[in-house]
């Protein structure tokens, strides 16, 4: 259907509509051969400049043979020059119609064509290099790691202690709100992007499933983040007298958007699956130092906290203001508990 369409048009606007179109083609393409080391696509860059060389070589004899035209006579128009007019009147009205009458090389005719040519060739120059350039002002991200998003499947029933619970956050909405996308930045590796992003409505343990303890879970090449909401009874204040009889390390009480709030280390659990014949896994083992933020769910602390969570494998821990800093982001999108 296309190659009909091509033949309808007037030769100076196809000939050069297909070399500009092939020379933009064969060009692109042997470009993008090269850079990638592609031999297929090479061969098909080839394929369309030696078509493009053609089609210019059609054009330029085109134009030598309407340059130079063949000396043609007319016959009938000698032989009326030289016979004899009956009539003296009709001859001038003769010559007149014969002197009116466009020559094959008129100049009128050969501006047109040129017109015709160069139109079509800026046209399509000017699309050819549209195409071309459009990649460097609009990059393409095809081959860039595309962030982790927050899971949005199908949501499953909230455990009870949800429901009994006054406005709880859930674990997506943990996890959109500390899966931003200046995290990366927040933790000093702003070059990084999120690798994993995962989310639980989980119950906190030994409360039989009394007590709901949301959770997100951001990972990156470097560190890993980790943001919990649990809602018990437990004011700050109590939770940094238990720290003295467990082995969290540098603790710092503090205040973050109003809310009384502490900061202290531990180790995470290290656990060894062994995926042999016998399928065992091996001992709880300890695991590398994170770094741990817990903030009042409201200015009063009237019970229940928010962990925020960093570790990486290395055992590197970013500074303590990045904590901070995610705080700042996540705390405003965990509604504060009410008054009871």
């Amino acid at each position: 259907m296309l190659g009909f369409l091509l033949r309808l048009l007037p030769f100076w606007v196809r000939e050069p509509l297909l070399i500009a179109v092939g020379s933009v083609l064969g060009v692109r393409i042997m470009y993008l051969a090269v850079r990638d080391h592609d031999r297929v696509a090479a061969g098909l860059g080839v394929v369309f400049l030696v078509f493009t060389a053609i089609r210019v070589h059609a054009v330029i004899r085109a134009l030598r043979a309407r340059r130079n035209p063949s000396p043609t006579a007319s016959a009938d128009g000698a032989a009326v020059d030289a016979a004899p007019q009956p009539q003296a009147q009709p001859q001038p009205q003769a010559q007149a119609v014969t002197g009116s009458r466009p020559r094959p090389d008129t100049p009128e005719k050969e501006h047109n064509a040129w017109g015709q040519a160069v139109a079509a060739v800026a046209v399509f120059g000017a699309l050819g290099a549209a195409l071309w350039m459009a990649p460097r002002f609009m990059p393409s991200d095809d081959n860039a790691p595309q962030p982790a998003s927050c899971s949005g499947g199908t949501h499953e029933e909230l455990p009870k202690a949800y429901k009994d619970t006054p406005r709880p956050v859930t674990g997506e909405e943990l996890c959109k709100a500390l899966n931003q996308p200046d995290l990366a930045e927040l933790l000093g590796t702003p070059e990084e992007t999120a690798t994993t992003a995962s989310s639980t409505n989980n119950t906190a343990p030994l409360t039989d499933g009394k007590v709901a303890q949301p959770e997100a879970e951001v990972t990156f090449d470097t560190y890993t983040v980790n943001v919990s909401a649990t809602y018990n009874e437990l004011s700050t204040g109590q939770y940094v007298k238990l720290m003295k009889f467990g082995d969290e390390k540098d603790v710092k009480t503090l205040t973050v958007l109003g809310r009384p709030a502490v900061l202290s280390s531990d180790h995470t659990m290290k656990l060894e699956i062994n995926l042999g014949s016998g399928g065992s896994g091996g001992p709880v083992g300890e695991g590398p130092l994170a770094r741990t933020l817990s903030v009042a769910l409201d200015r009063k602390d009237r019970g229940g906290y928010c962990d925020i969570t960093v570790w990486s494998t290395s055992g590197a821990l970013p500074n303590d203001s990045a904590l901070l800093n995610i705080a700042e982001k996540v705390l405003p999108r965990i509604p504060e508990r009410p008054v009871r």
